[in-house]
């Protein structure tokens, strides 16, 4: 088969399409022909080098797509060759065919686009494990997401909303902040011209967000929890804007505060498993009635994964973009 292979750390052009040995399924696993994978931030990261879980090249990136299965590992039951699913995977998604672990597994959700279901797992899973499993968020509460726009930052939003939260998010530029409040935030917060801090305080009484969603890190950490209601909870799912910064401790102790700092990729197997079946149980009835929806930004042949990353570093998009194999 053929695949998109990291043979070095570098700028997009170090991206090679190449022929490799096609997968086969390892007891527990299936084998999936990908009709398309999802970009992530992780995917950059790692081709530059600083991903911080040091994964070894060369490798094929990807930890995200749709297909359908062409192969039943020992002990597989419950899915079917020819069947169509999305997958959560470990790596290996910029391919033709992927092995997957089948607890990884998910079936397409009625009504979603086969191609444009590859951008649900590792939203999805991310969302669950974070807002709804972490954060215990509960109907009527407060949340702020950041990076709206995004691929997580638009299924938090549409999460949280459907959940009967009030939702505010941040993202730059007047067509972004648009999108979020199309995807269903209340109020779209400009981190280019705007204090959110002083925004959500103003728009609460003073009270402050129960709940956020944060993948800038450092130089907001300090500033989330200005922003923050007694009890509340921030969840840190990204380190885009740096690794470092001091905590004021008892600023977090006068308020309750809690601090999560999490990752989904190198959770155990069964983790794993966990997480995905809560996904299924609780976030896929609300895409099979229409109130959340992937949000695809464009779709790039999968051989063109150097343009796609080029794009994505470009900061431009809404939502996913995907590679179509």
């Amino acid at each position: 088969m053929h695949a998109i292979l990291l043979p070095r750390t570098g700028g997009p052009d170090v991206l090679e399409w190449r022929e490799v040995e096609t997968p086969r399924a390892a007891p527990g696993e299936v084998v999936v022909a990908v009709a398309a994978a999802a970009l992530n931030y992780s995917d950059l990261l790692q081709r530059r080098g600083t991903y911080s879980l040091g994964i070894p090249l060369p490798l094929i990136l990807g930890i995200e797509c749709s297909g359908t299965i062409v192969e039943l590992g020992d002990g597989v039951e419950g899915w079917q060759v020819g069947e169509r699913v999305c997958a959560l995977v470990a790596g290996g998604a910029y391919a033709e065919q992927v092995a997957v672990p089948a607890a990884q597994l998910l079936s397409l959700p009625a009504n979603v686009d086969p191609i444009a279901a590859a951008g649900l797992p590792e939203a999805a899973c991310t969302v669950w494990s974070n807002l709804l499993d972490i954060a215990r968020l509960r109907p009527g509460e407060t949340v702020l997401v950041h990076g709206g726009a995004g691929g997580i930052g638009s299924f938090a939003i549409q999460t949280a909303r459907a959940m009967g939260c009030r939702v505010f998010a941040t993202a730059g530029g007047e067509a972004k902040l648009s999108r979020c409040s199309a995807f269903g935030a209340d109020r779209a917060i400009s981190y280019r011209d705007e204090d959110f801090v002083a925004v959500v305080r103003a728009e609460t009484g003073g009270r402050g967000v129960d709940v956020i969603l944060d993948n800038m890190g450092a130089p907001y950490l300090s500033r989330n929890i200005s922003a923050l209601a007694h009890d509340g909870r921030i969840t840190m799912i990204g380190l885009q804007g740096g690794r470092s910064a001091e905590v004021n401790l008892g600023q977090m102790m006068g308020l309750r505060a809690s601090l999560f700092t999490t990752s989904l990729r190198d959770r155990p197997l069964a983790e794993k498993a966990r997480i995905v079946a809560g996904v299924r149980r609780d976030l896929w009835p609300l895409l099979e009635n229409g109130r959340i929806a992937p949000v695809i930004d464009r779709t790039v042949p999968l051989r063109e994964a150097r343009a796609a990353h080029a794009y994505m570093e470009g900061g431009g998009h809404v939502g996913k973009i995907l590679l179509t194999a």
